[in-house]
């Protein structure tokens, strides 16, 4: 392929994919820490091709019920490269709330919040590496994702052939985080894994997708 067919190839792919993002979808995911069930997150987008809005739950199990509940919310519009965020709200019982606003310039992929993230690469899967300037409320950081080919995926919503993301990380000892789309499901997030320097692994795996 010449070089000059690249960016429309790119563009062409990337539109196809917003083109396929269901308007609403739901995901449940079981969150495992090394192996053992802790918590519920529920994410449900809803969008209409030009605003979205993505709300995130997120229920402890057993000893972790007591920390209480959680709550994400993200809105913006919707590009054919990504998500654009404006807003992003965290609520976290005992916790103080984390803001953050976003501007309308410049490059969807250089500014993300924590939620909507992986619902941008699902409209948009990078075939290179990028880098995303990713904001909490708290602080902003810097990721860059890298494609680490395609696996086959098995969760308790189904069996997928997905594309495998990874964060770079910044250092040898960083935590590591890798990311599943899946590629004959829309490229929706069907796992992301956190693994720490110091061995912990949180897994978030997707349980339930519902179509409404």
């Amino acid at each position: 392929m010449r070089n000059w067919l690249l960016p429309i190839f790119l563009s062409l792919a990337a539109a196809a994919a917003q083109a396929a993002l269901p308007q609403r979808v739901e995901i449940a995911y079981d969150v495992l820490r090394n192996g053992t069930a802790i918590a519920e997150v529920v994410e449900r987008l809803e969008h209409d091709g030009r605003r979205y809005r993505l709300h995130q739950t997120w229920k402890g199990k057993g000893v972790y019920a007591l920390r209480g509940e959680a709550t994400r919310d993200s809105r913006g519009t919707v590009a054919r490269d990504g998500l654009r965020p404006t807003e992003f709200e965290e609520l976290r019982t005992g916790r103080n709330p984390r803001r953050a606003s976003f501007g309308t310039d410049g490059d969807t992929l250089k500014n993300q919040d924590r939620l909507s993230l992986a619902w941008t690469f699902a409209i948009a899967p990078p075939r290179a590496p990028v880098t995303v300037q990713v904001a909490d409320g708290d602080d902003v950081s810097t990721h860059v994702y890298e494609v680490a080919g395609r696996e086959r995926v098995v969760t308790a919503a189904g069996e997928f052939d997905a594309v495998k993301l990874v964060r770079r990380k910044d250092k040898p000892d960083s935590r590591t985080v890798e990311l599943w789309l899946a590629a004959d499901r829309q490229f929706l997030p069907v796992r992301v894994q956190v693994t720490d320097r110091d061995g912990t692994r949180i897994d978030q795996v997707a349980a339930r997708i519902t179509l409404p």
